[in-house]
């Protein structure tokens, strides 16, 4: 796969990575999958809006106070054409993705399962598609099955067929794994789940960062990601839902901007989106979502897939050389720009911190999905992930850091 865009300018745009790290090693980032690195383009806009703009937004009619708002809901309407949502409306601006995902938990699942009723998920869950669903159950009295991973590490599709003959009332699952890199076939899991009468829930939180999501053609009930992982700030996070479940549903947080009117002894909710998105935002940083949707889609979501496919088979190949080691993960045509790996003797804390020695920032620990790594019969593993700013070159520094893990441990 070739790529529409000379990843080394495109570097330019990210002063972070001119930074030296230890004894004077320029630093080398592939840990994309836990936070990706922010665009000039993304600093200053947040820079300007406090510079030019802060104000609150929807209480004011001075200048300032429409400026912030017409910024707020310009963001809303980037990030809604990113994952081409029919109406800006159907995206809610939250803290996170696990904000999200909790917001589906505790407005939808409260008024619409009850005792007995099934939720599908899978064992690559990140914790935060995991936890929400294990405390509704335990309230709710509901049932969690769970769509293995096979011998080579994809979606189960033969297994997640005969769940659905249980008839679950929802299907929460990753579209794209952060420790496997798994990619899993998102518009079938939901064509099936609809043809059995369930709802969905996809994790995007890897997946609307480095690959075309695009909810209508996928038919999504509920889709979930943040900022932070495709290029935004921290501390925001989107919930895409269709609108007539959003219109259903019951507000999530109490406050104000989420109301249409207050008495002493009643109210009456917002409008969707507001409906849940109570008290003052983050609006610089919803600022800054919009400026790194508008970031991605102009480079394209198909040259930015095409990078990190073509990154991460390299890396694949260069790894698989190093006695040793072993990767968890599917072979490269059905994974993102994700490695997690073991070292034989060696725990991955250790290799993480020798590989910083030498400026190369990667993970190491069990990435809040711990399940999975139960599946995979490890405790931890170290992970390297890969974004639009990285080069083959770099996955080559990352293989001389290995070499050097092994030699140091003998």
């Amino acid at each position: 796969m070739t790529t529409t865009f000379d990843v080394n300018m495109l570097r330019a745009d990210f002063p972070i990575l001119d930074r030296k790290i230890g004894n004077a090693k320029k630093l080398i980032y592939l840990d994309s999958t836990a936070t990706a690195q922010k665009p000039t383009a993304v600093i200053e806009a947040m820079n300007e809006f406090y510079r030019r703009s802060n104000a609150n937004i929807h209480r004011g009619v001075h200048t300032l106070a429409e400026e912030s708002t017409a910024m707020y809901e310009k963001a809303r309407e980037q990030v809604a054409s990113l994952i081409n949502a029919d109406s800006p409306r159907e995206v809610i601006f939250t803290r996170n993705t696990t904000e999200s995902i909790n917001l589906v938990a505790y407005t939808w699942g409260r008024e619409n399962m009850a005792s007995g009723d099934v939720v599908i998920l899978t064992e690559m869950e990140h914790h935060s598609n995991l936890v929400p669903w294990q405390m509704l159950a335990e309230e709710l009295d509901l049932v969690l099955e769970f769509v293995p991973v096979t011998d080579d590490y994809l979606f189960d599709m033969k297994a997640y067929r005969k769940l659905l003959l249980l008839e679950p009332k929802l299907v929460a699952f990753t579209q794209m794994s952060n420790v496997l890199g798994t990619i899993t076939p998102a518009k079938e899991i939901i064509s099936l789940a609809h043809e059995a009468g369930a709802l969905t829930l996809i994790d995007g939180a890897q997946s609307v960062p480095h690959l075309p999501v695009d909810v209508q053609d996928l038919d999504a009930d509920f889709l979930v990601f943040s900022a932070h992982k495709m290029l935004g700030p921290s501390g925001i996070g989107a919930l895409y839902g269709k609108m007539d479940l959003l219109n259903a549903m019951p507000p999530f947080l109490g406050g104000g901007d989420m109301i249409k009117t207050v008495h002493l002894r009643s109210f009456v909710p917002n409008q969707v989106p507001y409906k849940f998105e109570a008290g003052t935002p983050a609006i610089a940083e919803a600022v800054g979502f919009g400026a790194a949707a508008e970031y991605l889609q102009n480079i394209g979501m198909e040259a930015v897939e095409a990078h990190e496919h073509d990154i991460a088979e390299y890396a694949l190949e260069r790894l698989e050389e190093i006695p040793g080691i072993t990767v968890f993960g599917p072979s490269a045509e059905n994974k993102g720009g994700v490695a997690s790996f073991v070292m034989d003797g060696l725990h991955p804390h250790d290799i993480a911190q020798i590989l910083d020695g030498e400026g190369i920032a990667v993970r190491a620990g069990h990435h809040c999905a711990q399940p999975l790594h139960e599946v995979c019969g490890v405790k931890a593993t170290t992970r390297a992930s890969f974004y639009i700013y990285n080069t083959k070159e770099e996955v080559d520094a990352l293989i001389e850091g290995i070499y050097k893990v092994k030699e140091i441990f003998g």
